[in-house]
């Protein structure tokens, strides 16, 4: 685990903290929290979090996790919970941080289990209404008996509907994040007003499929079990499988979502109604606000990135070209020593795993620096032709904390994708040189 001096400095920064809302609208019948229970060695970051339904209702759940081969233990017992339950009656989830328990074996597995069984018998739950995750160093069995005595004191006194009890839960989802990530909205759809939470924590060791991050996404809206897996899946997608720091993917990585029906309203559960896309297209709006909290937190990070792809044969296309440029590391240390290298862009694109031969056509690929302060956009490259750059305004533009990269393949496929990134820094260096240190 990091020093309690290094965790200190990422904690400091003012440029960080502007990310962490000071109010916030939560769902109804939730309550959240977070507290230190000994997982961390500086002896007061918080570590442990929790999020239940209070409702009176059970709640549906769905989840998305790692393709890691190496699984951690709270993903293999989380996902067996799911399946087991079919996405019903699933009413709280328990998390701890500065400890991944990944790799851990036997040992490991039992632990996350009676995370789960304690919490759901301080709680009062039905059995196996619990997910688990945890979140830090791989490799190393968790004090577990800290984590189950702290449970029942978080359960029992530190959970709350307020905005701070919801922030001190995201406080305990954070390893080296500079700064709780946190999300509420607020959207009226057929006559009801339906609220949704989003916490997350990741700022390393983050490339999709899963992007290391955990989040959850809570909602008083009523969704059907097998409509709110769906809708995961897609958000999913479109927002935390797009994004990326580092190209590593964890073993811890974890998304869920859970749906209590408490503000009221017709069951959503037809796929085929506007009800239902109405509600997606919250829920994957949402999450992308969510996920792109994290590539701001990565870590070193100094440029937040938005890479376009416009105008693909398919919609896989243009994600592959653009997870591609977003996870080049020459890129991303281009970006960060403000040099207008298209090169490197054009040279992601041509090795792109693309579906077909003329998914990519270079005479007719177009690139452009686009600036987010609203000033005219500067073209590279124009149906294969290479521009006059006029070097000046492009380290200009570099020198943005935002940066869009836009490129047009001109296939005539119609299809686009976006996706998020950082550049690479001497500090990222830093950071992860020493992180058990």
């Amino acid at each position: 685990m990091k020093s309690v001096f290094k965790q200190s400095l990422r904690f400091a920064s003012d440029k960080a903290l502007k990310y962490v809302p000071s109010s916030g609208v939560f769902p109804k019948g939730f309550v959240a929290g977070g507290i230190h229970c000994g997982v961390k060695k500086d002896g007061k970051s918080f570590d442990l979090a929790m999020l239940a339904n209070v409702y009176g209702k059970d709640a549906t759940a769905a989840g998305v996790f790692t393709k890691n081969k190496f699984k951690a233990a709270p993903v293999q017992v989380s996902t067996k919970t799911l399946l087991e339950k079919n996405g019903q009656g699933i009413n709280s989830i328990i998390v701890n941080s500065g400890n991944a328990n990944a790799v851990t074996g036997t040992q490991g597995m039992q632990d996350a289990t009676d995370m789960a069984k304690i919490t759901d018998a301080v709680l009062e739950n039905p059995a196996n209404s619990t997910l688990v995750m945890s979140t830090g160093v791989i490799g190393n069995n968790l004090p577990i008996d800290n984590i189950l005595s702290g449970i029942p004191k978080l359960a029992l006194n530190n959970l709350g509907s307020s905005y701070e009890h919801w922030l001190a839960c995201a406080k305990g989802l954070c390893t080296t994040d500079t700064f709780p990530k946190m999300v509420t909205k607020q959207f009226d759809l057929n006559g009801h007003t339906y609220t949704l939470a989003g916490l997350a924590k990741g700022a390393g060791m983050i490339c999709p499929n899963m992007a290391t991050l955990l989040a959850f996404l809570a909602t008083d809206a009523p969704i059907g079990a097998s409509a709110l897996k769906q809708m995961l899946s897609y958000a999913t997608d479109r927002s935390f499988n797009s994004i990326s720091v580092d190209g590593d993917m964890s073993t811890n990585d974890t998304l869920l979502a859970v749906a209590n029906g408490a503000a009221g309203g017709p069951l959503i559960e037809d796929v085929n109604s506007e009800a239902f896309t109405e509600m997606q297209s919250n829920f994957t709006e949402f999450a992308q606000q969510l996920a792109q909290l994290i590539v701001r937190d990565g870590e070193g990070a100094t440029k937040f990135i938005t890479i376009k792809v416009h105008d693909a044969k398919s919609y896989e296309d243009a994600k592959t070209i653009a997870s591609t440029i977003a996870n080049s590391s020459l890129f991303k240390t281009a970006m960060y020593g403000k040099d207008a290298n298209w090169g490197r862009i054009l040279c992601a694109i041509g090795y792109s795993d693309v579906e077909s031969g003329d998914s990519v056509i270079p005479a007719k690929t177009n690139v452009s620096f686009i600036p987010t302060d609203g000033t005219e956009e500067l073209k590279l490259l124009v149906n294969g032709e290479p521009e006059k750059v006029d070097e000046d305004r492009a380290s200009e533009i570099l020198a943005l904390e935002d940066l869009e990269i836009q490129i047009d393949l001109g296939t005539g496929g119609g299809q686009e994708a976006t996706f998020w990134t950082c550049d690479l820094s001497h500090e990222y260096i830093t950071i992860n040189g020493d992180y058990r240190s």
